[in-house]
């Protein structure tokens, strides 16, 4: 199984994202339902490439949650940057022996645009995928596949900011909760210097 070049470097922007095995959301079903719609295609996947595995985030087609990275076809198409097609995979030497050819979900055609972050990462694919053979895509449709695929890396972008922004107001809340007793006794050893005070002035009266 080839490997990208800056496969530790990817491995660890993916992880930073922290959205491996978390719920199916709505922004990302949208894009692959978009998918499936505008290429007449019986599945569309999101898909992000772990170490091991290709874990779908979203799926329309596909029961699947997962299946082995030396097996799935994302993990040729992230070593590129272009949208990645197979026309008829039973006669491309690369997956005619593939089990998700020769057995179910028996993909014959594939296309995938990388999903690529501003860091040059590409974390997965939003792909098609046929059980028929088709013509290799127009350069019209292949644009179209990887403006979904950035409208998907803008959407983990803006999940991975409000995450962020989650995180730095808690971090917050439990630096302010934490200090609350601290300036309660600050608070109470003025007042009472300062009854104190008023004493003193008093009996000098």
């Amino acid at each position: 199984m080839e490997l990208p070049v800056n496969e530790a470097e990817r491995l660890a922007c993916l992880l930073r994202y922290g959205i491996l095995d978390t719920e199916h959301e709505e922004c990302f079903d949208r894009l692959t339902r978009m998918a499936a719609v505008a290429f007449e295609a019986p599945v569309a996947l999101l898909s992000l490439v772990d170490a091991n595995r290709q874990w779908f985030k979203s799926a329309v087609g596909l029961e699947a949650k997962e299946t082995p990275r030396e097996i799935s076809f994302c993990t040729h198409a992230i070593l590129g940057r272009e949208v990645m097609v197979v026309p008829d995979a039973p006669v491309d030497p690369r997956f005619r022996d593939n089990p998700l050819v020769t057995g179910a979900p028996f993909i014959r055609f594939y296309a995938g645009a990388p999903l690529v972050t501003n860091d040059d990462l590409a974390l997965g694919t939003l792909c098609i995928i046929d059980r028929q053979a088709r013509s290799p895509l127009s350069d019209r449709d292949a644009r179209l596949l990887k403006e979904l695929a950035a409208m998907a890396v803008d959407e983990l972008e803006a999940r991975r900011e409000r995450r962020d922004m989650q995180r730095l107001r808690r971090d917050a809340k439990t630096c302010i909760t934490s200090l609350l007793p601290a300036a309660r006794s600050l608070q109470q050893a003025r007042n009472a210097e300062g009854i104190a005070l008023a004493e003193s002035l008093l009996t000098r009266l």
